[in-house]
C-alpha cells in the first residue's frame, strides 16, 4: 500500500524533506476549510516532523470516492464519513452499483486511524433572500451539497426532518462540487443554502462580503422530537449542542435558536487507511496523533469541538469500520481502552 513513486495529479504535496521521513503516502481529504482538510493536513505536518511518514495530500475531494479508493488499494490514507463505511458495507445510496457483496468485501479493506466528528448542518440565507427560515423553504432552490455523498444525504435528510421536504418534490436542490460552492453561495443561483457548518464557517465567513446572513439552528421542539433522536443515532451521525455564548460573534452573520443554543447534527468522520498499511507505520501514526491531541484541536478555532482523541467515538452497533490493529496498540500503549466491537478480527 506505501506508494514509492507518488502518483500525478494530486494537488498538494507536503514533504518533510527529512532524511528519517520512512514512506510516501498519498491522501485524499476536503476542501480547505473544513475539519477533514484541517486534520488531514495537520496529521501529515505532525508525521512529516516526526519522520513517519511524508504525505502527498488531494484536496477537495468527494469523500465518497476517496473512501472507494481506498478499499481498492488506489490511495494510502482518506477522511471519511462513517455513514459511508455502512453505506458501502451495504451496496447502497452512492455504492449501489457495487452490490452489497463487491461492497461488504470492499469495506472489510479498509481499518481506521482515529475518529472526530465534523461541525453541524445549518440553513442559511443572505437576508435579502426570500427564505426567512425552516418553513419557507418549499418552492425554493436550496444549495444542499456535491452531486452525491455524505453530506448530500444528510442535508436532504435534515430538511425533510425539519422542514417536512423533499428534494425534487417540495423544492429544487442544487448540486455542485466543493470547489464551486462559495461561488454558487454568491451568485444567487439558491434562495437558500442547506449545507455543513462550522464555527466560524470559512464558506459563510467568504460570502458575507456579498451580503448579510442569517444561520438557523434546529428547533428545539423538532431536536427533542422521536424522530430527531432517532436520526442522530444513525450510523456516522452524532449530536452537537452548545451555547452561542461560547463562540466569538461575527459581524454579518446572525445565529438564530429560540433559547441561544445551537442544535444539529454532526457527522462523525476518521481517518483510514488499508487494512495492509503495515502496522509499525500505522500505530506511529495513531501516536503522533494522541501525542498532538492539542495541535490537531487549536489548528483552527472550528477544530475546538471535534473530539479528536476519543477513543471508540462513533465506531461499533451498524458501523463495519474497526480500528487498524496498528492504531490499537498505540491507544493500548497510551493506557487508553478500545472497545471490543471496534478492534479488528485480524
Amino acid at each position: 500500500m506505501i506508494k514509492k513513486i507518488v502518483g500525478a495529479g494530486l494537488a498538494l504535496g507536503l514533504l518533510a524533506g527529512t532524511a528519517s521521513a520512512q514512506a510516501i503516502l498519498t491522501a485524499e481529504t476536503g476542501p480547505p476549510g473544513t475539519v477533514p482538510f484541517t486534520s488531514m493536513t495537520a496529521l501529515a505536518e505532525i508525521a512529516a516532523t516526526e519522520g513517519v511518514a511524508n504525505f502527498q495530500i488531494a484536496d477537495s475531494q468527494t469523500l465518497t470516492n476517496s473512501l472507494q479508493n481506498v478499499a481498492e488499494g488506489k490511495t494510502d490514507v482518506s477522511g471519511a464519513p462513517l455513514i459511508l463505511t455502512f453505506l458501502m458495507s451495504r451496496g447502497a445510496g452512492p455504492y449501489a452499483k457495487l452490490g452489497a457483496e463487491t461492497g461488504t468485501e470492499l469495506i472489510g479493506n479498509v481499518r481506521a486511524l482515529f475518529t472526530y466528528n465534523y461541525g453541524g448542518f445549518g440553513l442559511y440565507a443572505y437576508d435579502s433572500s426570500s427564505v426567512k427560515g425552516w418553513n419557507d423553504v418549499a418552492g425554493k432552490t436550496i444549495l444542499n451539497g456535491p452531486p452525491r455523498g455524505a453530506a448530500l444525504t444528510n442535508d436532504r435528510g435534515i430538511l425533510q426532518l425539519v422542514s417536512g421536504v423533499e428534494d425534487g418534490k417540495d423544492y429544487k436542490g442544487l448540486q455542485v462540487n466543493w470547489g464551486q460552492m462559495a461561488k454558487t453561495i454568491t451568485d444567487g443561483s439558491a434562495d437558500a443554502m442547506m449545507l455543513p457548518v462550522t464555527f466560524p464557517d470559512t464558506r459563510i465567513t467568504r460570502s458575507l462580503a456579498a451580503g448579510d446572513m442569517t444561520l438557523w439552528s434546529i428547533p428545539k421542539e423538532i431536536w427533542e422530537g422521536e424522530a430527531m433522536q432517532k436520526y442522530i443515532k444513525s450510523p456516522g451521525t452524532a449530536g452537537i449542542v452548545f451555547d452561542l455564548k461560547d463562540i466569538a460573534p461575527q459581524k454579518g452573520l446572525t445565529i438564530v435558536s429560540e433559547d441561544g443554543i445551537w442544535r444539529s447534527p454532526t457527522t462523525v468522520g476518521a481517518e483510514v487507511v488499508h487494512k495492509d498499511l503495515d502496522d509499525d507505520t500505522a500505530k506511529a501514526l495513531t501516536a503522533a496523533m494522541l501525542a498532538n491531541v492539542d495541535t490537531f484541536l487549536t489548528k483552527a478555532p472550528f477544530m475546538a469541538t471535534t473530539n479528536i482523541g476519543t477513543v471508540g467515538f462513533g465506531l461499533c452497533g451498524a458501523v463495519p469500520l474497526k480500528y487498524h490493529p496498528g492504531a490499537v496498540a498505540a491507544y493500548e500503549e497510551a493506557g487508553l481502552m478500545v472497545p471490543d466491537c471496534a478492534k479488528p478480527d485480524s
